[in-house]
């Protein structure tokens, strides 16, 4: 029998679930996977993933997944995913509050006030092959 998922309560009473099953770790490394083929110089979205994976409504799942893979290896480029709008919105992931900038930064993405400047440029799809694609290709 698959373990159940421990709820926990946060700020406000909200709840969230931490997975602990091991279809959730499956789906974590879908979306490390996907993660991994997006080029250096462009971004694509939490939701963009979870599209590819077939699970659209998972945005924030995607993220939850995206925060939690700083030791993973191979190393996943979780600084190339951002929100639909071009946020830098999993900022706070990481080891200090500008470090996703700095990575982007090395690569040729401007960012300022946390944002993607050139996103329509930058942002990439994932189609259902989980190709990686220009927004401007398509």
């Amino acid at each position: 029998m698959p373990a159940k998922k421990k709820i926990a309560t946060g700020n406000a009473g909200l709840r969230s679930v931490i997975p602990t099953s091991l279809k959730d770790l499956d789906f974590a490394e879908q979306v490390y996977e996907i993660a991994r083929q997006i080029p250096k110089g462009r971004v694509t979205s939490y939701g963009a993933i979870a599209k590819c994976i077939g699970t659209g409504k998972s945005a924030r799942l995607v993220g939850w997944a995206m925060s939690v893979c700083g030791k993973v290896k191979p190393k996943v480029p979780a600084h190339r995913v951002v929100n639909s709008a071009g946020v830098l919105s999993g900022k706070l992931a990481f080891k200090t509050s500008t470090y996703m900038e700095e990575l982007l930064a090395k690569e040729g993405v401007l960012v300022k006030n946390d944002k993607v400047v050139d996103f329509k440029k930058r942002f990439g799809i994932l189609q259902k092959n989980c190709l990686f694609k220009r927004f401007e290709q398509l």
